[in-house]
């Protein structure tokens, strides 16, 4: 799933609850950028609740990380080897903006900024380009939340 092209219909700033079920259900690839080896993170919490519970395929990114839960880290979304669907950011709000260019350049199809992060700008021009838009809310309460309505994942993982 890639981002709309230049010039095709905006992506919308997800806040209602349907829309929020319809883009976890349809999300396959996730690209967490800004992921800790810290176990005490929060980025760390939430991708090791996603491996173990959810359907999605993780991808990592770190500039100061090569492994993490067992997974490979690249330094930016560029690296990645494929395109994710969705990019979920835990980063600082001042690093959002660039965060979002990268997103909309490596052709994601949606942007998610976690609990505490809001740019009404980067967002604005995320929608712009393609992108739905999820500000300020958690992916795993929300995946917790609505986890008997989304696809599971066929067995469960060794990973960390």
């Amino acid at each position: 799933m890639n981002a709309a092209s230049p010039g095709s219909s905006p992506g919308s700033s997800i806040t209602d609850e349907r829309s929020l079920v319809e883009l976890l259900g349809r999300t396959q690839t996730i690209a967490v950028v800004g992921i800790s080896a810290n176990p005490m993170r929060a980025s760390h919490e939430v991708a090791a609740y996603l491996l173990h519970h959810a359907h999605y395929e993780l991808l990592f990114v770190n500039p100061f990380e090569t492994e993490i839960l067992g997974r490979p880290v690249v330094p930016s979304l560029a690296d990645l080897p494929v395109v994710p669907d969705m990019v979920d950011v835990f980063r600082k709000t001042e690093d959002l903006a660039t965060v979002t260019d990268e997103a909309i350049a490596v052709g994601a199809s949606s942007l998610w900024f976690q609990l505490g992060l809001v740019d009404d700008t980067a967002a604005a021009r995320a929608v712009a380009a393609g992108l739905d838009v999820v500000q300020d809310r958690c992916i795993k309460v929300d995946h917790a939340r609505h986890r008997d309505e989304l696809p599971r994942r066929d067995a469960p993982e060794g990973d960390g």
